[in-house]
């Protein structure tokens, strides 16, 4: 099976379908690795009943004219007696070696098509050329031109080439990376045990999604690195195929052009100056380049030298020679020394280092405390560390490396990095390696094992690092609220206030008041919570500096989610986003882009939301975060569900699986979803069931926060009087947090629910579900399911006029939404109140009277309501009478709406 090729596999069954009827062709262009020859194999697994020929591109004949054609055609030779005299003495010159003149050239290709056609007399004939960029130019020239014209042949044309090969006038298909999830296929296909997350990851990484990439590496993999137990490779094997590939491309080159495409590859920052000022110190000018621009290997414009193909620069580093690596190390490092350039003049010089430098280690220390991007700070650390002459200092490297690979979004690498730490390293280093170790867990393990370790952290760093021991709190926090422990949130919250001094900044009031804050909030004592959650809202704002970051502005969000004001909680999970993306701080996305889609949830931004998650989810697994996979699973199950998308929704469901503890986060937002899927279904009793679990407040375990964002699905669900305890106390807890904001939104759902739990047809009711309305922003989600509910309760209660207007609104805001069954439901109340609404794909012929439907064709077409009744030969008022019956009928309310009905 061809991991990631679908699409390319169909187009050459349908070519070799079609075959027989007439020919076609097409062209696979790749990267080196990419699978073009596995492609040309599956063509001809797939050829019962062709005559197959079969080349491919030799570059040790590449200056030999004709060479590859004459390989091809070999096996059919033996009919060239039916070409005309004149192609036979053309095709017979060009085979055997005396050339084709220029204005022969057209005569040998009409030759060459003839002597297929000839050979698919009797049945199809498939011609593939595997490798056309590297075969000689005449062949490929030939080759070509025939693929354009075999559509009246029952001949079928498959060529392969690089990213560079682009004859004019072939179907064409681009090969590309392969996606996480089939990179990760290949490599289980070639393991002997399936990788896990982090290994997998790292080795797609590596191999920049090429196929063939991942097969070299997962043949070079020990038995540790396997496991995860040992450092994974930095680039695939140069003795794999894809690296003798590489090796005999480049071995084609001049020996000046790998010269200066080794100090291209050896610096991704190269700018063009630079590099032309390299080019001159390595005895050469920037134009040798210019053989690996035609070969597709490099782009060079003003910003300087891009390697297109992902790979091809770890192959160009690892194939060459390691003396020809350190001369260019050495080479670059004396170039830079510009402002800014510190860093990489000492990584340079680090790469051509032989053994401990002490002075060196410390220059890289120095130079990365200027900061820069945490991939390459970790680099420069563990590089550091290498070179250090002593334990101590090099254990602290080695952690702080650690930190930065965290930070980067590789977690495996940085435990990697802690596994080689010594058990007498100085306290400050165990202490920085226990927090790193902490968050891990939170994010990629086991969060009940974090929120033990960071709080240890924190109690160690009491006296010494009052800010860090605060992000530790945070952390904790966090592990409290994923593992549902909400009653543990007390020691997390009696260790904050003596880490917070006056005058140590808004970033460790921030912290500190968030915790305080948080706290509060989970005992329900909203009156100190409130006024806690704002200060650090305020607070975000006054931070600068180092004291900037996205960890703080994620504080800050939550506590703009808790007290309701969304907006400002979007604006500041968003800023996090982007801080982090300029940054390179990869592993605080997952958690910054939930926060950001939780505020979108409560802004009624759905689409948004789900768009949010998504990216979430992609980065919590690209960085290994399991536990912040599961979240935005839920969050895409949940939203959904509340969509009525049932298949999409269990989808979900079940990528998250058994693996989540029953009480965690996204254990609750997997319940949540299949509860709003059995309310939609009817079935009530299950869904009250699922809710009512979510949380047990009175033992503050379970997630009280879900059952607070899931309580009026509860109350919808609560229909049979048993169920009416249970909702009412969900909607007391729910009350005491919405009074406490000053959110319209959380009061108009407040309302909503009461209107829910009042008697039927109850002037209660009735006013419940009027305020809820007047509060609910106009053409919200939230307002048109308000709109549904009441006009459900109003058809009920015997009232279907007055309920029309509300279900009218409702069906028109979910169709604009694009919730298809929501505004389904909102038309069946509609007709269940007397209004003759078409049902889903019902046309408007079905259901509108001859003379209705010629009026709706002519507003269709834009005329007025006085065209109309002058070319009907009716009155204006019998037109309006009409006009208003079809948009009754039709279940609409604009001529707009109309238009696109009857399109």
């Amino acid at each position: 099976m061809l991991r990631g090729r679908d699409g390319e596999c169909q187009a050459i069954r349908n070519l070799l379908d079609g075959a027989s009827g007439g020919g076609g062709a097409l062209l696979l262009q790749g990267e080196p690795g990419s699978g073009r020859t596995a492609l040309v194999d599956y063509a001809h697994r797939h050829t019962q009943g062709f005559t197959v020929l079969a080349g491919a591109g030799v570059a040790e004949e590449a200056a030999l004219p004709h060479a590859g054609l004459q390989r091809l055609l070999d096996p059919i030779l033996d009919q060239a007696d039916a070409l005309p005299d004149r192609h036979r003495r053309v095709l017979r010159h060009a085979l055997t070696g005396a050339g084709c003149p220029a204005d022969q050239r057209l005569a040998l290709s009409m030759a060459v098509l003839g002597l297929l056609a000839a050979a698919a007399r009797e049945r199809p004939l498939l011609c593939t050329m595997d490798d056309l960029d590297v075969t000689d130019r005449p062949t490929a020239e030939v080759l070509a031109f025939v693929a354009r014209r075999v559509r009246q042949l029952p001949v079928a044309v498959v060529l392969t080439g690089g990213t560079d090969t682009a004859p004019a006038g072939i179907p064409t298909y681009r090969l590309g990376a392969l996606d996480e999830h089939d990179s990760r296929a290949v490599l289980v296909g070639r393991l002997p045990a399936p990788p896990s997350d982090p290994v997998a990851t790292t080795l797609g990484a590596v191999a920049g999604g090429n196929p063939q990439a991942l097969v070299d590496l997962a043949g070079s993999l020990s038995p540790a690195q396997c496991r995860g137990e040992e450092p994974l490779p930095a680039a695939p094997p140069v003795d794999g195929a894809l690296g003798r590939g590489y090796r005999a491309r480049l071995g084609r080159l001049p020996a000046d052009t790998r010269r200066v495409l080794l100090l291209a590859a050896l610096d991704d920052e190269l700018d063009a100056t630079t590099l032309v000022r390299a080019a001159r110190a390595a005895g050469t000018v920037i134009e040798a380049l210019a053989p690996a621009e035609v070969a597709g290997l490099v782009r060079i414009g003003p910003c300087g030298v891009t390697f297109p193909q992902p790979v091809a620069r770890a192959m160009v580093e690892a194939t060459a020679p390691l003396a020809d690596r350190r001369t260019a190390h050495l080479l670059l490092a004396g170039l830079l020394d510009g402002v800014g350039q510190r860093l990489r003049r000492a990584l340079h010089l680090a790469a051509a280092a032989e053994g401990p430098d002490p002075a060196l280690a410390a220059e890289l220390e120095e130079a990365a405390r200027g900061g820069g991007r945490p991939d390459t700070l970790s680099v420069a650390l563990h590089r550091a560390a290498e070179l250090s002459a002593e334990s101590a200092p090099a254990a602290a490297r080695m952690v702080a490396a650690a930190h930065h690979a965290w930070a980067a979004g590789q977690p495996h690498r940085a435990r990697l990095l802690l596994q080689g730490l010594p058990a007498d390293a100085a306290e400050p280093t165990l202490i920085g390696a226990e927090l790193l170790r902490g968050e891990l867990e939170l994010r990629c393990g086991r969060p009940p094992v974090a929120l033990t370790a960071l709080l240890a952290v924190a109690d160690a760093l009491a006296g010494a690092d009052r800010a860090l021991a605060l992000g530790a709190l945070v952390r904790a926090g966090e592990a409290v609220c994923f593992a549902g422990d909400q009653h543990r949130y007390a020691e997390v919250a009696r260790r904050a206030p003596a880490l917070c001094r006056p005058g140590q900044g808004p970033g460790v009031e921030l912290l500190a008041t968030h915790v305080a804050g948080v706290a509060a909030a989970l005992r329900g004592d909203h009156d100190r919570a409130g006024p806690a959650l704002r200060r650090v809202v305020v607070l975000a704002d006054q931070l600068t500096g180092q004291a900037l970051t996205p960890a703080a502005l994620t504080c800050a969000s939550v506590a703009g989610l808790l007290v309701a004001v969304d907006a400002t909680a979007h604006r500041l999970a968003d800023r996090a986003v982007e801080l982090a993306r300029t940054r390179g701080e990869l592993a605080v996305l997952p958690r910054a882009l939930e926060l950001r889609a939780d505020a979108e949830y409560w802004l009624g931004r759905h689409e948004a939301a789900a768009e949010t998650s998504r990216e979430g989810l992609r980065l919590a697994r690209i960085t290994g975060q399991a536990t912040w996979a599961g979240v935005h699973l839920g969050m895409l199950a949940v939203l959904c569900a509340i969509r009525a998308d049932r298949d999409a929704g269990l989808r979900l469901i079940r990528q998250i699986g058994e693996a989540p503890a029953p009480e965690s986060r996204p254990a609750a937002l997997a319940r949540w979803a299949l509860a709003v899927l059995d309310l939609v279904d009817g079935r009530s009793g299950d869904a009250v069931a699922r809710l009512a679990g979510l949380a047990r407040p009175g033992t503050g375990r379970g997630q009280v926060l879900v059952q607070v964002m899931a309580t009026p699905y509860l109350v919808e669900a609560a229909v049979h009087p048993a169920h009416r305890p249970v909702a009412v106390a969900a909607l007391a807890v729910f009350d005491r947090w919405a009074d406490s904001t000053a959110s319209p939104s959380r009061r108009a759902l407040s309302a909503r629910c009461h209107a829910l739990l009042a008697p039927r047809g109850s002037a209660e009711a009735e006013e419940g579900f009027r305020a809820a309305l007047r509060l609910h922003p106009a053409g919200g989600f939230e307002r048109a399911r308000t709109g549904l509910l009441f006009g459900r309760e109003l058809r009920r209660s015997r009232r279907p006029r007055d309920a029309r207007e509300h279900l009218h609104d409702a069906r028109e805001t979910f169709t604009v939404l694009g919730v298809t069954a929501l505004a389904e439901q909102a038309a069946a109340e509609l007709r269940a109140a007397g209004e003759a609404v078409s049902g889903p794909g019902l046309p408007a012929a079905a259901v509108l009277t001859g003379q209705q439907l010629r009026i709706a064709q002519l507003v269709a077409e834009g005329a007025t309501n006085r065209e109309i009744a002058g070319r009907m030969f009716l009155s204006t008022r019998t037109v309006d009478h009409h006009l208003r019956n079809i948009f009754r009928r039709l279940g609409i309310r604009s001529r707009t709406q109309l238009a696109r009905a009857l399109s």
